[in-house]
């Protein structure tokens, strides 16, 4: 019987993604992320169901932070603005993971399988968000489409900080994501006329 071993999960997070920026997701294997923690790979099932959800591990309790902020958001806030209090929670949420997200999104770009498995789980927060929004009072189809742009003003603000070389605030870079959506909306050709001037 193995000794315990303090922050398993901790360590098969680290060691997995180091494998996958040395060798690439599809190349490394489950056996690999295991000894590289110095652990089995009975101890790595245990965390994880396969090694996609190392990558995935976090989706769970993004949705419920996403769905608790819309939940207590203000009556006051419209769809859109509720949808946006709850993306913008999620961007400080990942924000404090820092140089982790931008890695995962790096190893994520690289694997068809996990590009899918990203928007699955993208899918997944709007229809979260869609149905938060719905138990506020929000009608279809309003609750439908404030959620999918919501997601669509969190993927906007999150692919800008995760290019930035420098990364600025993502909260911020999603109510500028929001307010530019706005604008769009408000003002079609205009504003896009006025950027050409």
């Amino acid at each position: 019987m193995g000794r315990w071993e303090p922050d398993a999960r901790g360590r098969l997070l680290k060691a997995a993604f180091e494998l996958y920026g040395e060798r690439g997701f599809d190349q490394t294997t489950v056996a690999e992320i295991a000894q590289r923690a110095g652990l089995t790979e009975r101890t790595f099932f245990r965390h994880f169901a396969d090694k996609r959800e190392v990558l995935f591990a976090g989706a769970g309790a993004l949705q419920d932070l996403l769905v608790s902020t819309v939940a207590k958001a203000p009556e006051s806030m419209t769809p859109i603005e509720a949808a946006a209090a709850g993306v913008e929670a999620a961007g400080a949420a990942i924000q404090e993971t820092g140089q982790l997200a931008r890695q995962r999104q790096a190893i994520v770009l690289t694997s068809a399988e996990l590009r899918e498995r990203e928007l699955i789980k993208l899918s997944s927060l709007a229809a979260a968000l869609a149905h938060t929004l719905r138990r506020r009072g929000v009608e279809e189809p309003e609750a439908s489409l404030a959620a999918e742009a919501g997601m669509a003003v969190f993927r906007i603000a999150f692919e800008r900080w995760v290019a930035d070389a420098a990364p600025g605030d993502l909260p911020q870079l999603i109510r500028e994501s929001l307010e530019r959506l706005k604008a769009v909306t408000a003002g079609g050709r205009a504003v896009a006329a006025g950027r050409r001037e």
